[in-house]
This record gives C-alpha cells, structure tokens and sequence, in this order.
C-alpha cells in the first residue's frame, strides 16, 4: 500500500488548482459516501484531485487509489482501505471503480464498517447503482460530470471568466443578458473553435491529434466500458460501432430502423436496445416525442451524436452547419433540462418552451401559433426580442 501513498501523494502535490469544473461547486462534500459518473475524458480524476488536495488534513490521512492499478488485480478493496483506515486515514478517493469487480459490495461494506471514513468514487457514465448489489442507491449521493460548457472552455483555454446563466434568465429580458458581459467581449470569436475542440478538457494537451484520441476512446468506451451494461453482450461491440459511425455521417434524422438494421448487420429487433446501449455510454442523444414515456424499445424521433466534437471526429466529410447547430443545442440544453421532439419546432424544454434551430435569417413564421416559442439563431451576438443567439445556450453550466 506505500506505493499506493506515493502515487496518491504526487499526484496531489502536481495537480492544479488554476480552472475547476462546475460540478465542483454543486457536490455536497459532507457526505460520506458520494459518488461521481461520467464519460472517459471529462476530467473526474482532476477535479477529485484538487479537492482532495484542497481539503485541510495531512497527507497520510487522505488517499487517491486508482482501481485500474494492477494492484488490485491482486488485493482485496476492503482490506486495504481497512489498512489505510487503522493508519489513521479519514478520507478516500477511489477512481475508476468500475474496472473492479465488485466494488459495489465493498464500497457498501467499507460505508458500514467505518462510519469517520468518507468515500468518493468515480465510475463510468453507464454504471446504474440502483442496479448494483449492496444497495448503494441508499447510501452515495450520485452526480454526473459532464464535457466542457462554452462558458468553461472559454475560462479554461483563454482565462475569460463569466458566470453560468440559468434558463429563465437567457429568456426573460435581453437587456438583462447584455449586461452579464461587457462592450469588449466577442462572444462568436471562439465559437467555432469549442463546436470543433472545446468539450473534452485533454484537447489542451494535443489539438492536432484531438479528433485521432477521441476516435480512440470511442472504441474504448464500446469495447471495455460497455461492457459493464447489463443486456450488452460485448461480442456485438464491432456491430456497435459500425452503427455509430452509420448515425454518425446522417445526425440528426428520424431512424428508419430497417434501414439500420441493413447498414450495420443488427436485427431490426434489437435496433432500439442498441441506440439506448449507445446513450447509456453517452455517445448519443435520443430524442423522444413529447408526452411520451421514454422505454429501452421505443423508438426515438431524432437521434443526435452526444456532442460536437464526437460528430466532427466520427464524420467522413464537414458535418452539415444544421447538424452542428442542433447537437450542440442538445447537449448544452439536454445537460440541464428535459428536452423532448415537439409538434413545431426542433425541440421542447422542460415540457414548456419550444425553440427553432436555425441560421441568423431565420424567422418566426414556424412557432407563429406556439406559446413561449422561441427562435435560436447562429451568427447573432446578443437577444433581439424572440431571436436568441445559439451560443448563449452554452452558459447554462
């Protein structure tokens, strides 16, 4: 366990404190057990690191262990975590949990036993405790870290700092939005640049080998992570990517199932179980009628690649700007609130506020006899009346 310490111990002392995500300030750090999902590379380990490092105990009374480590492959969870208990540690943070067997019972156990021990986890964005043995559900405060808001590539890249905005805010008045940001402020210069690289903090390390890395992990995430679903047989994990990359060159569209099953060699029957496997891994977006019930077998109005950055990696040739427009629109909006296909119009919030995706010519004539209706425009800077720009909706978190 020493080289456990060390390694915990380094990390600490190199982690920076400079740019921290937006769920760091929404986790109730009391808890004693709290738990953290999301997908590969949205930067869990970095925040669990620098609150951990920000937390006013010594060293040795706090540890990250990393459940991937090969250390594991041959020690018990339970009894290390009882050996760093009785040394005198208070807190620790266990990574990657999902690539343990049974960490589901030995987190519950270790929750039991030891009642001054706090336990943060991180997993998978797939992994579901309230389907996990140990009753979990009961005990770990869940949340979910998402990719990189515009609002935060914005302070992560370039150091310009603003506060998130809620959703009422954006609509309810334009002059209250002009003067959250001053006269100087270019909110399109950068707009572009996050649609391409900006949700993923690890572009920072490689821009030009960005769309390369996520290609990569997009078959991590199909091959080994899904793996954790229960119904995923693993062996259909080629069939799974060869659909993704199928959604990938036609997002968004209504699926015709049948043409699906054509392309990618899947039973016509197992179409829907595979888009909601694909959502579940947070590689997609499925976007169900309004007033439905969202089930595992029924099938989606719009299917949507989960973020921008997936869309123009997986693409064969430049994604269409209507698509971009759209799927950005979706994960920004979708990150925070419920959005559902509407009767008029591209997408319905919250079950009361429908929008119209577009370009900056675009006009109201759609939503003419819609109720809080709005029309979101690319190309514009600021509110004007019913016209909202599209990248303020990136400011939510």
């Amino acid at each position: 366990m020493e080289d456990l310490l060390l390694n915990s111990e380094n990390l600490l002392n190199r982690v920076s404190l400079t740019f921290r995500r937006y769920l760091y300030f929404q986790i109730n750090w009391n808890n004693r057990l709290i738990g953290i999902k999301g997908s590969r590379g949205t930067g869990k380990t970095t925040m669990l690191l620098q609150w951990l490092k920000e937390v006013d105990i010594p060293t040795r009374q706090k540890a990250y262990f990393s459940l991937d480590d090969i250390f594991f492959a041959g020690n018990s969870l339970v009894e290390t975590a009882k050996l760093f208990y009785q040394q005198g540690g208070k807190i620790l943070v266990l990574d990657e949990v999902h690539k343990y067997p049974t960490w589901a019972q030995e987190i519950k156990n270790l929750y039991d036993r030891f009642h001054d021990l706090q336990v943060v986890f991180t997993g998978s964005s797939i992994i579901d405790i309230s389907k996990q043995e140990g009753d979990l559900s009961r005990r770990a405060l869940m949340y979910e870290l998402k990719g990189l808001s515009y609002r935060e590539f914005l302070d992560f890249q370039y150091g310009i700092k603003f506060p998130k905005l809620s959703l009422e805010e954006i609509l309810t008045s334009e002059g209250i939005v002009r003067k959250k940001f001053p006269q100087e402020f270019k909110p399109l210069a950068n707009f572009q640049e996050y649609l391409r690289f900006g949700y993923y903090p690890y572009q920072a390390e490689d821009r030009l080998g960005y769309f390369q890395r996520l290609r990569q992990q997009t078959r991590l995430i199909v091959e080994y992570d899904m793996a954790e679903l229960k119904g995923f047989d693993i062996r259909h994990a080629k069939k799974m990517m060869q659909l993704l990359f199928v959604v990938a060159q036609q997002v968004p569209f209504k699926p015709n199932i049948n043409s699906l099953a054509e392309k990618t060699g899947i039973h016509r029957n197992s179409i829907n179980n595979y888009l909601y496997f694909l959502q579940e891994a947070r590689l997609l977006t499925l976007l169900y009628p309004a007033g439905s019930s969202v089930a595992v077998l029924q099938k989606p109005e719009k299917i949507f690649l989960e973020n921008t950055n997936l869309l123009f990696a997986l693409s064969k040739e430049t994604p269409s700007t209507g698509t971009v427009r759209e799927i950005f629109f979706s994960n920004q909006v979708g990150s925070m609130h419920n959005t559902s296909y509407p009767k008029s119009g591209d997408f319905l919030v919250d079950g009361k506020f429908t929008f119209e995706i577009g370009g900056k010519n675009k006009d109201m004539s759609q939503l003419s006899n819609v109720e809080n209706a709005w029309v979101v425009k690319d190309e514009i800077e600021y509110p004007v009346g019913k016209s909202l720009p599209l990248w303020l909706f990136g400011f939510l978190y």
